[in-house]
């Protein structure tokens, strides 16, 4: 790590960029009308995200996310994909009593092979696509009780109003990252990926 200000009381610790190997191990793609997606071979990407998608678009209107601004008012999407890890998944699923909980439930687009840890990739990081697609991380993807109403359904819970009020407590910082599209393309199931992650540090004050 470099010490930027050595003199400084709180020092800034400054950790390098890194490349790291991945795969685009399944992709998705919602309807226009709902968030859950279904399974496709291959994703079209523009620069308003996947052509068709629930969350394709330049702009988004806010929600709770984005409590600074009147819910509903016009801003820029930096939702337009969804990424998610199956090990991420996996633990979530465990720590919500369940045997298993799919990608497409909660409206992922990409689930990522090969990245330790997915949902704490740091703003900024890029993702190469061999095909020649570039992705930009904008942030981790907070869970919600709209996803996790969409687990209960699927699994047929019990008590469907407790399972999707769990899933935002166990899935936080598990629940993947959301990204836009810096460089427009195609995307296929299977395809490598070079993951360029960005340069980090803790900011103090």
């Amino acid at each position: 790590m470099l010490d930027l200000f050595p003199e400084a009381e709180k020092p800034v610790d400054i950790i390098p960029a890194k490349k790291l190997s991945a795969r685009a191990a399944a992709l998705y793609v919602a309807p226009a009308d709902h968030f859950q997606t279904r399974p496709v071979d291959e994703l079209r990407l523009g620069f308003d995200g996947i052509s068709g998608d629930f969350h394709a678009g330049s702009t988004r209107r806010s929600g709770g996310r984005e409590p600074w601004y009147p819910r509903g008012t016009e801003m820029r999407n930096e939702r337009q994909l969804s990424l998610v890890a199956a090990d991420e998944l996996a633990i979530i699923a465990q720590h919500m009593g369940l045997e298993e909980i799919r990608p497409e439930w909660i409206g992922a687009n990409l689930l990522v092979e090969g990245v330790p840890h997915l949902s704490m990739l740091p703003a900024g990081s890029l993702l190469f696509f061999k095909g020649g697609v570039t992705i930009k991380i904008d942030a981790q993807n907070k869970p919600c009780r709209i996803a996790g109403q969409s687990i209960a359904e699927h699994v047929r819970a019990a008590d469907q109003d407790a399972t999707a009020l769990l899933f935002p407590k166990v899935a936080k910082r598990l629940r993947g990252l959301v990204a836009w599209v810096e460089k427009p393309g195609i995307i296929r199931a299977g395809e490598e990926i070079s993951v360029r992650v960005s340069e980090q540090w803790t900011y103090q004050a």
